[in-house]
């Protein structure tokens, strides 16, 4: 038997692929950092975008390489909202039961699903959340936990597990808003509750990523180290910016992250149909 017949699809497009250029992987990782440790999320919405556009990585390994990519990203992250004491841990102990799993359901996904149509997902995905985070009002704080809301919490976290493996995003664009608009909490806390559920989430896809050559370790280690020390920045500047204002700001960062994925979408068609026509 040739060596072709057990090389997944991935691993091959792969040893085919340019070598990466790592001071562009690690501009890439220091923005995610930032706006990583500022909102909440892993990065993934900017390092998946930024290794396909620029970095030039095949959608799947980009996916899988910026979930391995958020772990450093988030624990730094992490260390800043533990410092002011803005993580909810029974929230997120529920959290992470769900996502967990999900991270192992979405790294099957990922292996099995068309890349446009990983890639239509990425986009129905963050335009639904830009336009929660633009109805979002103001929250004080959540009441007691429930039956109901642990069954939520954990459903919650099961969907953002799959999404994160599927994506390769962190899940905080579906974790935060959920927890500001379904339980009321303030933003901060559900910020720093998010982070401190990608971790394990980072951990359980990437082991996963692995098994099926769907991760570059180096470029993700270039990425997340580098955008580690912004993430710190981020989380710091997070505990004094207004609800309404990172909001907004998250927001609009969505819409132009969805916007060039559509370009990316509409490339991708137009390669797929001239190579058909050759």
């Amino acid at each position: 038997m040739s060596s072709d017949a057990t090389t997944t699809p991935s691993s091959r497009e792969t040893a085919n692929a340019p070598t990466p250029d790592l001071r562009i992987v690690a501009m890439v990782g220091i923005a995610a950092g930032a706006l990583g440790g500022l909102f909440g999320v892993g990065g993934g919405l900017i390092i998946v975008p930024g290794l396909v556009l620029v970095v030039k990585l095949e959608r799947r390994l980009a996916n899988g390489t910026s979930l391995a990519a958020t772990l450093p990203i988030a624990l730094a992250s992490l260390s800043t909202y533990l410092y002011n004491d803005n993580v909810d841990w029974a929230v997120a102990a529920l959290l992470a039961t769900g996502t967990i799993v999900g991270a192992i359901i979405g790294t099957k996904l990922l292996t099995i699903l068309p890349k446009r149509t990983i890639t239509i997902v990425f986009i129905v995905t963050v335009l639904a959340t830009a336009i929660r985070l633009f109805t979002t009002s103001d929250t004080t704080g959540r009441d007691g936990l429930t039956i109901f809301t642990a069954i939520l919490l954990v459903i919650i976290g099961l969907t953002t597990g799959t999404l994160s493996g599927l994506l390769g995003i962190g899940g905080g664009v579906v974790m935060v808003p959920a927890m500001v608009v379904a339980l009321g909490m303030v933003p901060v806390i559900a910020k720093g509750t998010s982070v401190a559920v990608i971790v394990p989430t980072s951990i359980m896809g990437t082991i996963r990523n692995r098994k099926t050559a769907n991760v570059d370790l180096k470029v993700a280690g270039v990425a997340g180290f580098s955008g580690a020390v912004t993430a710190i920045i981020g989380g710091t500047v997070a505990d004094s910016i207004s609800t309404s204002v990172s909001n907004v700001m998250f927001a609009f960062l969505l819409l132009f992250v969805a916007g060039t994925q559509f370009v990316t979408l509409r490339s991708d068609r137009r390669a797929d149909l001239a190579a058909a026509a050759a």
